[in-house]
């Protein structure tokens, strides 16, 4: 085996999670003597790490494979990593030849060693097993990071119809308590001010390692760490949204009081065939009482239309749901028919274009409620941390309420040199239906 200062290019696609393991994957390389390239021309590794979860991302995912394919020649090394290759292994290795080495979500201890090898690999030899806890494991993160993502966990052990989440990833594995603050103390002295807890279910983590879910007890020590300033929640089952964790959000400054309850649908018809844990009732119970506890909670969620059996009078329910609940942050997804999942194997399913309208018809009545819940927001003044400099004094950053690349800008003016990352009050003065206007004060 030899490391012969190879140079390496990753190309991430997919969600939060995936970012994650690459920053992973390139610390370990680097570790052992590689060099991280910014383009992948010059690089003598190749790694496309693919998301798999829906129908647009598998194809996104495999026309990045082809452009890899497109540059390697004769001399580089091909890799493809990630869900889509976890799901889809023995039809890749066939319909893909290009490709020198295939690998899943579970397999990045044993890369490294394939990657750096002299040897002729297989491009289905590799198979990781899935261990039982989550270990420790060095990142590289971006240059100039400010906000970061904080993985306390992977896998899953609910059983959603339609996500074929526990299948690529495993079942649900947390990272012991003193391992995440440990990562949370190393990202702080990079310069990160903004943690992004993840999960694939974040209010889960602890039960499989400690018994008991003990996200709050998490997010106290997390609000120790010195340099942090913003720790923001994604991913909380409501189910696992307890009076304890509600009063631990309230009574710590750092943690923002944003929450991201994935719902997916309100119409317990639908609930039901989705095989989700809550109810129409549990979820109004919910955003109730985090909203008479966290009086300025802002919640995110997603929601799922066009699930097989899904009726009339059920997207009804979820319309007036929106309608009456006005929720701050909202994506809306049709349902994405996936082999492998159960829902895959229901009854009743739904024609595309009427998938596509019940999706177009809530995203349509969101953007007023947006712009609506955005007006009152004028003349109030908010902390922003800054995202991007512009020219002449020009700013786009994002208040406690919005994650980043994903909610809300404010696009503001400072009479200050200011610089990514740095946190400044703006008081608003203009609203439009997603975007804020303002000025430093």
């Amino acid at each position: 085996m030899t490391n012969s200062n190879k140079t390496f290019y990753i190309d991430t696609l997919g969600c939060a999670k995936n970012d994650y393991d690459s920053q992973v994957l390139a610390a370990e390389l680097m570790g052992r003597g590689c060099t991280l390239s910014d383009s992948p021309e010059s690089a003598d590794i190749l790694i496309v790490n693919t998301c798999g979860f829906i129908e647009s991302a598998k194809v996104e995912s495999i026309e990045h494979i082809f452009s890899m394919a497109a540059l390697k020649g004769e001399t580089k090394k091909l890799v493809v990593t990630g869900c889509l290759s976890e799901r889809y292994h023995e039809d890749l290795v066939k319909e893909i030849p290009e490709v020198d080495i295939f690998t899943g979500v579970n397999d990045y201890d044993e890369l490294p060693d394939l990657l750096l090898s002299d040897n002729e690999v297989m491009a289905d030899s590799v198979k990781g097993k899935v261990g039982k806890v989550l270990p420790y494991k060095e990142r590289v993160l971006p240059n100039n990071s400010y906000s970061g993502v904080l993985k306390i966990a992977e896998g899953c052990n609910n059983t959603c119809a339609f996500c074929a989440i526990p299948k690529i990833r495993g079942p649900f594995r947390s990272k012991k308590i003193e391992d995440v603050v440990r990562e949370a103390k190393v990202m702080a002295e990079r310069g990160i001010k903004e943690l992004t807890i993840i999960a694939q279910d974040t209010s889960y983590y602890g039960k499989d390692l400690y018994g008991h879910a003990i996200l709050p007890k998490l997010l106290e020590e997390l609000c120790k760490v010195d340099g942090i300033e913003w720790i923001r929640l994604m991913y909380v089952y409501d189910d696992g949204i307890t009076d304890e964790l509600i009063e631990t959000i309230a009574s710590n400054d750092k943690i923002c009081n944003y929450l991201d309850i994935p719902i997916q649908h309100i119409s317990d018809n639908v609930l039901s065939r989705m095989r989700r844990n809550s109810t129409g009732d549990s979820i109004r119970e919910t955003f109730i009482k985090l909203r008479e506890n966290i009086p300025d909670i802002h919640i995110r969620t997603t929601m799922l239309v066009g699930f097989p059996g899904e009726r009339e009078e059920d997207f009804e329910e979820l319309l007036e749901f929106v309608r009456e609940v006005k929720i701050d942050r909202l994506g809306v997804f049709a349902f994405s028919d996936e082999e492998g999942t159960l829902s895959h194997i229901l009854d009743g399913k739904l024609p595309e274009d009427i998938k596509e309208a019940r999706r177009d018809s809530i995203m349509e009545l969101q953007v007023g409620i947006s712009e609506e819940l955005n007006r009152k927001k004028i003349g109030r003044v908010f902390e922003v941390m800054v995202d991007e400099v512009q020219a002449d004094g020009e700013y786009v950053g994002r208040t406690r309420y919005d994650a980043q690349e994903i909610d809300n800008e404010v696009n503001f003016v400072s009479k200050r040199v200011l610089n990514p990352g740095d946190i400044v009050n703006v008081e608003i003065t203009e609203a439009y239906e997603y975007d804020l206007v303002g000025e430093e004060v």
